[in-house]
């Protein structure tokens, strides 16, 4: 099999460009979380917002381009998580999204946010799903729409979207569950 890694690519890098935007995306969360409006939506809030979630294809082409790190492979995730469990809940605080479904995608993330770290403790890197990445995009997109002035009125178009979001969550939720419990039974040894 072809290693197609970039000549000196070091899984273990830490200081890479992929890694400073997603340090970046993290520390601009707090600017986000202060611009989301108790009335009505905001300009530039959804412009940060789009700007923030737009990074993280940007961190993730570069990662793909330069090499992946473990360390990459943990702050991304955690960015996504910082980003939109932060904005969910300010929108929750501001009356916009009922606390429920944030609920139901909050105790995901930190389910499997735990399952990634103790996966990690072993030396096992656990790489976000393809469903996994549309859960993150509609969520990003419930957000986006929740915040965008012409459609802060039409309140069902985020709420669909976040909707669809949980609906998301928890199969992508299970999928990890699933994948952990296989890993696990292989892992043990046969009864004699």
């Amino acid at each position: 099999m072809t290693d197609l890694r970039p000549i000196g690519h070091n899984p273990d890098a830490i200081a890479t460009w992929a890694n400073a935007i997603t340090v970046l995306r993290i520390m601009l969360a707090p600017v986000l979380f202060a611009m989301i409006p108790d009335v009505g939506g905001s300009w530039p809030a959804s412009l940060l917002w789009i700007a923030l979630c737009s990074s993280d294809f940007v961190d993730g082409w570069l990662a793909r381009r330069h090499g992946t790190t473990r360390s990459g492979a943990f702050l991304d995730p955690l960015a996504d998580k910082v980003l939109v469990l932060g904005a969910l809940f300010m929108l929750v605080a501001t009356d916009k999204f009922w606390i429920v479904p944030v609920l139901i995608i909050a105790a995901r993330e930190i389910l499997i946010s735990v399952y990634r770290a103790v996966a990690g403790t072993q030396g096992v890197t656990v790489p976000a799903k393809k469903l996994a990445k549309w859960k993150t995009v509609v969520q990003q997109l419930a957000v986006g729409f929740a915040l965008l002035p012409p459609t802060v009125d039409h309140s069902w178009i985020a709420g669909t979207l976040l909707w669809i979001a949980v609906v998301l969550t928890v199969v992508t939720g299970y999928q990890y569950l699933a994948a952990a419990r296989r890993t696990r039974d292989s892992q043990r040894p046969p009864d004699a």
